[in-house]
């Protein structure tokens, strides 16, 4: 790195964010074993999680919480409600939004996909904990511009 250019150092980071992003594409892709003859979507398990963790979420929710379109939420939710890990209510202050929950074989989904990346999470954030504050807030400010780029992309 010594003598690297400035230009030479941010092409180089920039490279290295899209092997991790190719990374965790792949992750996203792996299977999760919710019991012997049952396995989930990386996909389909972080949307279970995300109703596990706040009950009463809408579809609106999902959308917004994994930054995706609400027809896509909805395409999710109902192939979860379909394969019996979801339920989903009509909420009481809307006709038109559900309130969803997980069943109990959701539940027991939550808990697989807990296992699998709760290690990985628990890593990365040990990992982050021997950060200094300024080392993540600049690692912050990266994520929300590439985040903002993606947003951007996205919406073309």
């Amino acid at each position: 790195m010594h003598g690297d250019s400035k230009d030479d150092l941010v092409k180089t980071t920039v490279r290295q964010l899209m092997r991790v992003a190719h990374r965790v594409a792949r992750v996203e892709d792996l299977p999760i074993r919710v019991h012997d003859d049952l396995e989930i979507t990386t996909k389909e398990a972080h949307t279970i999680e995300a109703v596990g963790e706040r009950p009463g979420l809408s579809v609106t929710d999902v959308a917004t919480t994994f930054g995706i379109t609400k027809s896509a939420a909805s395409q999710m939710v109902t192939k979860l409600v379909a394969k019996g890990f979801l339920t989903k209510v009509r909420a009481p202050h809307s006709n038109k939004e559900w309130e969803l929950g997980l069943t109990p074989l959701g539940w027991t989904a939550f808990r697989a996909h807990e296992s699998a990346h709760g290690r990985d999470f628990a890593r990365l954030v040990d990992h982050l904990n021997s950060f200094s504050l300024s080392q993540i807030a600049t690692l912050t400010v990266l994520l929300e511009a590439i985040g903002g780029i993606m947003e951007d992309r996205l919406g073309e």
